[in-house]
C-alpha cells in the first residue's frame, strides 16, 4: 500500500512538471512569431509562462507540505473568496476588457484572471459543505447547492465567459452525483439546466453566432468561422507525426490566440496525431493518479478535494479539445498547465500540491494505524 501511494505521487509530480515544461516549449512555438511582431521579442510570452511554472511550483511545493484537513474548518471563507474576486472584474478602474469581455483584474502591468482561482474556491467550499453529514438526501441542502453554485455561474457569464461557466457548472453537478445526489434527482435537474443553456445561448447574439459557425464555418470564413477553419488547418496538416517541432505555419499570424486557448493546434500540426495521444496518455496518468489517491483518503473531504480537482482537470481538457477539433462550438478555454497564462499555471499547480498533501496524511495515519494495531 505505502509503495502503490508512493508511486501515485511520484507519477503525479512528473506528469505535472512534464505537463509544465512541455507546455513552455509550445508556448514559445506557438508565440515567437507574433511576439517578434508585437513586442520585438520572440521569447516574450515564454519568460512570462517560464514565470508562472515557477511561481506555479512553488504553489505546489507549499500546498504539499500544508495538511488539507485545515480548509475543511474554512471552507465557507473559500466560498466569499471566490465570490469577492468574482465581483472585482466589475469595479471600474480595476477592471480589465480584452475582445469584449471583462475577465481580469490588474494593476500596473500585473494582471490576474479571478474565475480561475474562484472555480478552486468553489471545490474546496463543495469539498466542506458537502462531506459534512449526508446534506444531499434532503431538498433544501440540494437547492442551497445549487444556488450557491449558481451564483458562481451567473456571475461568470456576466463577463461573459461561457467556457468556464461550463467548467464550473458541470463540476457542481458532478460533485454534487459523488456527494450523494440520486440519480432521479440528477435526471429531474438536467433538463431545466438544458433549457437554461439554450436561453443564454439565444439572448446573445454572439453565442448564436457561434453556434452557426460551428455547424458550418466556411459559410462565414473571414468572420465567425475564421478561427474554427484555421484551427481545423492546422490539425489537418499535422498528420501522423507533424510538421515538426517549431515549424508551425498557423502560429504565423493566421490562427488566432494560438499560444493559449488554440494551442493545442499548433501542438497537433507540430507533432501530428502521435504527440496528441502522448499529450492524453500524460494527462490520462495525472487524474488517475488524482482519483486514486482520493479513493484512498481516509475521509470524505479528502476524497471530495481530489475528485472536484480532478474533475476540474479532466473536464477543462475535454472542452479545450472538443473546441479546437471542431466538436463543440468555439469558447475561450485554456489547456490546463499547457496553455500561456501565468494564473492558471498557478493555480493548477498549487491544486496538485493540495492532492500530494493529501496522500502524504493518509500515507501518515495508515502508519500510525499499523503501528497501534
Amino acid at each position: 500500500m505505502k509503495l502503490k501511494q508512493n508511486k501515485d505521487s511520484l507519477v503525479l509530480i512528473f506528469s505535472t512538471l512534464i505537463l509544465a515544461i512541455f507546455g513552455c516549449v509550445m508556448v514559445y512555438s506557438a508565440s515567437k512569431y507574433s511576439a517578434s511582431q508585437s513586442y520585438a521579442d520572440s521569447f516574450f510570452y515564454l519568460k512570462k509562462q517560464i514565470i508562472g511554472v515557477v511561481i506555479g511550483f512553488i504553489g505546489l511545493v507549499i500546498c504539499s507540505f500544508v495538511n488539507h484537513k485545515i480548509y475543511r474548518k474554512f471552507y465557507w471563507i473559500f466560498y466569499f473568496v471566490g465570490l469577492v474576486f468574482l465581483l472585482l472584474v466589475f469595479i471600474p478602474g480595476l477592471s480589465r476588457t480584452s475582445y469584449g469581455a471583462t475577465r481580469w483584474i490588474g494593476i500596473g502591468n500585473f494582471t490576474l484572471q479571478p474565475s480561475e482561482i474562484s472555480k478552486f474556491c468553489l471545490v474546496f467550499f463543495l469539498a466542506g459543505y458537502l462531506s459534512d453529514g449526508d446534506k444531499l438526501s434532503k431538498i433544501k441542502h440540494i437547492l442551497i447547492t445549487l444556488c450557491l453554485g449558481g451564483v458562481y455561474c451567473l456571475l461568470i457569464m456576466l463577463e461573459p465567459n461561457m467556457s468556464i461557466t461550463m467548467c464550473v457548472a458541470f463540476t457542481l453537478i458532478f460533485m454534487m452525483f459523488i456527494g450523494g445526489l440520486r440519480l432521479k434527482v440528477f435526471g429531474f435537474l438536467t433538463i431545466p439546466a438544458i433549457a437554461l443553456v439554450v436561453v443564454l445561448i439565444l439572448i446573445e447574439p454572439y453565442r448564436l453566432s457561434r453556434i452557426v459557425a460551428f455547424l458550418n464555418p466556411w459559410e462565414n470564413p473571414l468572420d465567425e468561422g475564421y478561427q474554427l477553419i484555421q484551427s481545423l488547418y492546422a490539425i489537418g496538416s499535422g498528420g501522423l507525426w507533424g510538421v515538426g517541432l517549431f515549424k508551425s505555419r498557423q502560429a504565423e499570424l493566421f490562427l488566432p490566440f494560438s499560444e493559449s486557448d488554440f494551442i493545442f493546434s499548433i501542438i497537433a500540426e507540430e507533432l501530428g496525431f502521435a504527440g496528441c495521444v502522448i499529450l492524453c496518455v500524460v494527462f490520462m496518468l495525472l487524474i488517475i493518479s488524482i482519483l486514486k489517491i482520493g479513493m484512498r483518503a481516509n475521509n470524505k473531504f479528502s476524497s471530495f478535494l481530489c475528485f472536484g480537482i480532478a474533475s476540474i482537470i479532466s473536464i477543462q481538457v475535454l472542452l479545450n479539445i472538443a473546441v479546437v477539433t471542431g466538436s463543440i462550438p468555439p469558447t475561450g478555454l485554456p489547456l490546463p498547465l499547457i496553455s500561456a497564462g501565468s494564473t492558471s499555471l498557478f493555480v493548477f499547480m498549487s491544486a496538485i500540491g493540495v492532492v500530494l498533501n493529501v496522500n502524504k496524511q493518509t500515507l501518515k495515519e495508515s502508519s500510525i494505524y499499523i503501528k497501534t494495531h
